[in-house]
Formats: structure tokens, C-alpha cells, sequence
């Protein structure tokens, strides 16, 4: 008998807001978070060189705040479609921690580098969500480093599953759904 593949979703919410903002949503998320952290991460972005495929995205993400950190390796799907899921986006995604050099090791699985950022803010956790506020640093194109932010720059926020979930009776995606409703801007 073949056993069913359950698959893995990752649900998250996005928004922005103004600099002149961000100390009472800061107040209100640290209220009610467990935990929190600075934030400074580099992500980079590739898509598959055959576009001929289903277009599976792939983000590199090292966080900066940690010398010894390694890289880990996050597989999108598409989205689920609006219809079945119209407060969040719910798609398919698996994650992998990567020791050596991630960059070269997601172009031998056939992809190009797309474009990179750097986020710079704050981290925050509550239950199976992860709250992150930040600004994007700009690049500057000599060095590759990044440059603080302006600070007209919008804050950006994202709120997602912590994990991948499977939607299962005991954990179906509506829990992470209404969960991370709790956090809009």
C-alpha cells in the first residue's frame, strides 16, 4: 500500500509601516511576545536556470548576529490559491541547514542567483509564530556590504509559522491563520 506525501506549509502575513510608527507597535508585539532578539539577516534569492519546471523558489538565509552561524536553505512552492486561504499566504516549503558554502551548493542543484537583501530590526516569538520587524539595508554595489537604512525607509513586517506545519486534523493551517491574524498591522 502506498503511503500519502502530507505536505509542509509555511502560512505568513506581510505589511509595512512608517518609521514614526514603530515605537508603539514595538511596545505592543514586545507585550505580547515570549521572547525577542535583534534582527540582521542576508538572504539571497534564486530561481530554478530551467524555467521549463514548476518554479521553485530558493532563499539562502545567514543571520548576521551570530559569527558561527550557518546558512539555511528554504524551498517555496507557488501559493495556495487566494481562494482557499484569502487572509494569508499558505505555501508548500521545506528547510534544510547547510554547512560550507550554501551560495555554491544552491547553484550545483541548478539555480541562479536572483538578488540578495539584508534585514535589519527585530525578532519576536510567540507560540508557533515568529514576528519580524525590520528595515532593508541598501547594498552598496562596490563592497557587497550593506548600508544602514534611511530613516525615511518603511519597517516591514512578516508574520510566519516558526516551522513547517503539516495540515492535519490536529494541526490544521487555520490555527497558524487565526494566530498570526492576532498580529496585523
Amino acid at each position: 500500500m502506498a503511503q500519502a506525501h502530507i505536505q509542509s506549509y509555511e502560512v505568513a502575513l506581510f505589511g509595512e509601516f512608517f518609521s514614526r510608527d514603530l515605537t508603539p507597535i514595538l511596545a505592543r508585539i514586545t507585550l505580547h511576545s515570549e521572547s525577542s532578539e535583534t534582527l540582521h539577516n542576508r538572504e539571497v534569492v534564486f530561481e530554478p536556470v530551467n524555467r521549463d519546471s514548476d518554479p521553485i523558489l530558493l532563499r539562502a538565509r545567514k543571520d548576521l548576529t551570530d559569527p558561527d552561524a550557518g546558512w539555511t536553505l528554504f524551498s517555496y512552492l507557488a501559493p495556495e490559491s487566494v481562494r482557499a486561504h484569502p487572509e494569508a499566504t499558505v505555501r508548500p516549503w521545506a528547510t534544510v541547514r547547510v554547512l560550507g558554502d550554501a551560495l555554491s551548493f544552491a547553484c550545483a542543484l541548478g539555480y541562479v542567483r536572483r538578488s540578495q537583501i539584508y534585514k535589519k530590526g527585530y525578532l519576536f516569538r510567540r507560540g508557533m509564530l515568529i514576528i519580524q520587524m525590520f528595515q532593508q539595508e541598501k547594498i552598496d554595489l562596490k563592497t557587497q556590504e550593506p548600508v544602514p537604512a534611511s530613516a525615511d525607509t518603511l519597517w516591514e513586517v512578516e508574520v510566519k509559522t516558526a516551522f513547517p506545519m503539516q495540515n492535519t486534523q490536529e494541526t490544521p493551517l487555520r490555527l497558524a491563520i487565526d494566530a498570526s491574524w492576532k498580529y496585523r498591522c
